[in-house]
């Protein structure tokens, strides 16, 4: 439904965003991921026509943004982080507002608001001012302010930033239902709202895609090597090293943090399709050292996200 071909963003002489690719599906939920300044909102700024891209292309459906700029706006319903309320307004005076820029007839109108206040479950709040809400309510506002043309497409940019561990639920769950029927293009710093929500994830750093997939797919495919914890005492660091460091599938044995106690704790770093676990068990067992932690490193997409935008 929405191809992007090697979309690029100068400011200047910075490039914000270089060279990216992509080809998002009718009804997929993707999340947008990456670290303050990687390139997010300035993507999906051009996804909606807001800025034009230095160089690339944006394809949506049958429109190209440099040549139907209003036909794929027409398709997008677009909350920025910021919603645009008016916090003097009441809420179904805000809506009625809106329905009314957006073109909308009497009857479709008033039908409109009634099946949106309903999705975003805005039914005891439509006479109360805008700016008495509490910055959940009012994101529910924007979302419903985001939908009110029905558009195809949905883009959000930090939909649950500030929010609550409820309100984030809530608006998790209002953005699943609105996955069922559209597609869904959010940005977010919250790892597990993404991985509860999206269907797929691209993560950005420095203006470039650097994964694209499901969840499982990226703890598969990103760091290919696995680590192994351990805790040992009545053992010496270098005879440790030296012994398990030499195991067939072992790459390196590095020193970890202090477990508090008088163990030595260490990283195994693994690597290979078979389970060397055995052979380090094995090989503790003829030595004098005593094992007090064993444990893989389980990949989470909190780990995956530092891995590949970390610095260093």
């Amino acid at each position: 439904m929405i191809h992007v071909e090697n979309l690029t963003k100068y400011y200047d002489d910075f490039c914000a965003v270089e060279q990216i690719s992509l080809h998002i599906k009718k009804g997929e939920i993707l999340g947008l991921l990456g670290p303050n300044g990687a390139g997010k909102t300035t993507t999906l700024r051009m996804l909606t026509g807001y800025f034009l891209p230095s160089s690339g292309n944006i394809r949506v459906k049958d429109f190209s943004i440099d040549k139907h700029p209003l036909e794929i706006k027409q398709l997008i319903g677009y909350l920025p982080e910021s919603a645009p309320l008016y916090n003097d307004m009441l809420v179904y005076d805000y809506l009625d507002y809106v329905a009314r820029i957006r073109g909308l007839e009497k009857d479709e109108r008033a039908a409109r608001i009634r099946h949106l206040v309903g999705l975003c479950g805005l039914n005891n709040i439509m006479h109360k001012t805008i700016g008495e809400l509490s910055k959940g309510l009012k994101q529910r506002v924007g979302l419903a302010y985001a939908m009110m043309s029905d558009p195809e497409i949905l883009i959000l940019d930090e939909p649950t930033s500030g929010l609550d561990p409820n309100q984030i639920v809530e608006i998790r769950e209002i953005i699943r239902q609105i996955g069922k029927q559209k597609t869904v293009i959010l940005s977010t710093h919250i790892l597990t709202e993404a991985e509860a929500t999206c269907d797929r994830i691209v993560i950005i750093n420095k203006g470039k895609i650097v994964a694209d997939g499901s969840t499982d797919m990226l703890k598969q495919s990103v760091g290919a090597d696995k680590v192994i914890h351990l805790a040992l005492l009545d053992a010496d660091a270098a005879s440790v090293q030296e012994r398990l460091g030499d195991l067939d599938g072992v790459c390196r044995v590095e020193p970890a943090n202090s477990s508090g106690d008088d163990s030595l704790t260490f990283k195994l770093i693994c690597t290979g399709s078979g389970d060397v676990r055995k052979r380090i068990y094995e090989t503790i067992k003829q030595t004098d050292w005593v094992l007090t932690e064993f444990y893989p490193e389980t990949k989470t997409l909190e780990n995956i996200f530092l891995e590949l935008t970390r610095e260093n």
